[in-house]
């Protein structure tokens, strides 16, 4: 089954793609940054996200253009930008591993702003705009002090760049401005989670972070990092700095052994750390759920601890044997994540605020989950969360997943791991509908340009999905599953069928993928 509908043009329209200037900026005089006059709104904001559009290259991730030589360019930009005093003061915390990263950063911030620490907060992917990458004090930067920060930087890299040294790729250019906004906002610690990898990842610049932090590690990227746990964890180890104290937790033989090897060549005692005890959070829960946050929580407390007691701070420090200290409870209580574990409901045209309406709004379970391991937490979460009870206990309940992942991944391994899961838990899904992301239109844009036309996009991966699919339920073309051209034609039908069916509440999952969920939240919250 395969619909077609396109999703309407977006109101606007964005300007010429690779032209950075159409709308007249002018320089705060005696200050040297750059303002925004008369026309930053709306539309100076979307020049900007089409200005750094430019910089995502078609290549695949990995060609080689990642690694070594590649890497060197970052010390050229800091120097461009003369940046590279401002990098060495700041105070950071560095995060690498394959799953766990975000949330680990992210209870590490929410920790150290509860102990009155201004703080600066670098994660990746955005879901929704990508001003979520950068965080000061638990919020996204603001339109203009991200225009401000964003033109200072392109500007400089614009004139200076040439033929041997071009412009910097689209994640390395995040990278500088994440440099440039937390040195220039002052705040106390900078928690930077690697983008890819470790070693030739652009956060890697930093040569004396206060601590280092290595999460779960498992089989991803592998075109680029290896093809084995020891390769990976080679990578990923390359943040390690002599001096700075390191953390990880628990780790399967191979990769343990090859953190543990780099960290010895560099003098650094490697610390593993065990989960969180959740009696210890008296009564509170995370704020990032799942049974798989307790190790996450745990290596953000030890990482914080040592921030603390390295920067001069461990008078603030709880130094008995009484458990975990307010601020720490409260930092892991009230940390927050989009687009893990993340419920929403859609609102039905006609709907008002009474209960009875909302309670058959269909809710939407999102979690990013891309890897074998994350799919199995993905599921139980799922499974649990679905029973919780509700207003109207009258009502039915169908299960419905939207599912897509990269075509780097293996569905034969993602989602059999979900099925399975899912089932042990008595869940089973009435329908799959699998699409392709609106993000790989290549743009950054809060209101990017339509998809393409129905017949030039290309279903060949959702159309092996769903055999997959099909598969592993033992269902015929069709039954059990859709595949939709387009992602708002797929939450299209589901608003529709909902509409149709007022006595029964459509719980739907959405993963496989961290663009697929901020794509879904985009829609569903307009």
């Amino acid at each position: 089954m395969h619909h077609s509908s396109v999703f309407s043009s977006s109101p606007f329209s964005l300007r010429p793609f690779f032209s950075p200037f159409p709308f007249p900026r002018c320089l705060s005089v005696g200050t040297g940054s750059m303002a925004v006059c008369g026309l930053t709104t709306k539309l100076g904001y979307e020049e900007a996200l089409s200005t750094l559009s430019s910089l995502i290259t078609k290549k695949v991730r990995g060609d080689g253009s990642n690694r070594g030589d590649q890497f060197n360019l970052m010390f050229n930009y800091l120097e461009m930008l003369d940046l590279e005093e401002a990098v060495s003061q700041l105070k950071i915390i560095h995060v690498a591993g394959t799953k766990g990263k975000g949330s680990t950063c992210t209870f590490s911030e929410s920790i150290l702003r509860c102990y009155g620490m201004r703080t600066g907060l670098f994660t990746s992917p955005h879901l929704m705009d990508v001003r979520e990458r950068f965080r000061i004090n638990g919020v996204e930067i603001s339109e203009e002090k991200f225009l401000k920060y964003f033109w200072w930087c392109w500007d400089r890299l614009k004139e200076k760049t040439k033929d041997e040294i071009p412009m910097p790729t689209y994640f390395r250019f995040l990278a500088l401005l994440a440099f440039k906004i937390f040195s220039a906002e002052q705040v106390d610690v900078a928690v930077l989670e690697v983008g890819l990898g470790g070693k030739f990842d652009a956060t890697n610049v930093v040569k004396e972070p206060i601590v280092c932090g290595i999460t779960s590690l498992g089989y991803d990227h592998m075109e680029i990092l290896g093809n084995t746990l020891g390769e990976i964890a080679g990578e990923k180890a390359g943040i390690l700095k002599k001096g700075a104290e390191a953390y990880t937790v628990p780790q399967p033989a191979e990769a343990m052994s090859a953190l543990e090897h780099h960290a010895s060549q560099l003098g650094v005692c490697l610390k593993v750390i065990e989960p969180l005890d959740p009696a210890l959070l008296k009564g509170e829960n995370l704020g990032i759920q799942g049974d798989h946050q307790y190790i996450n929580a745990s290596l953000a407390i030890a990482l914080t601890r040592t921030w603390l007691q390295n920067t001069g701070h461990n008078h603030l420090l709880n130094n008995s044997n009484e458990g975990l200290a307010e601020e720490v409870i409260r930092g892991l209580r009230d940390a927050r994540l989009q687009g893990r574990a993340q419920i929403e409901r859609m609102h039905l045209e006609g709907d008002d605020d009474d209960d009875d309406d909302d309670d058959i709004s269909p809710i939407f379970y999102l979690d990013g989950a891309h890897s074998p391991e994350s799919m199995e937490m993905c599921a139980k979460w799922f499974s649990r969360a679905i029973k919780q009870p509700h207003n109207n206990s009258t009502t039915t309940s169908k299960q419905i997943l939207i599912f897509n992942c990269m075509s780097v991944r293996d569905p034969d391994l993602l989602l059999p791991r979900l099925i399975s899961t899912c089932a042990q838990h008595g869940v089973k899904f009435d329908k799959a509908l699998f699409v392709p992301n609106m993000s790989q239109y290549n743009k950054v844009g809060t209101n990017s340009a339509a998809p393409p036309q129905p017949h030039q996009i290309d279903l060949s991966w959702q159309l092996t999905l769903q055999r997959v699919w099909e598969k592993l339920v033992h269902a015929n073309k069709g039954e059990s599953s859709s595949v939709f051209g387009s992602l708002p034609d797929a939450v299209n039908w589901l608003r529709e069928t909902s509409g149709q069916n007022r006595s029964t509440r459509f719980q739907v999952l959405v993963t496989g993928s961290l663009h697929l969920v901020g794509d879904v939240l985009r829609l569903i919250k307009k």
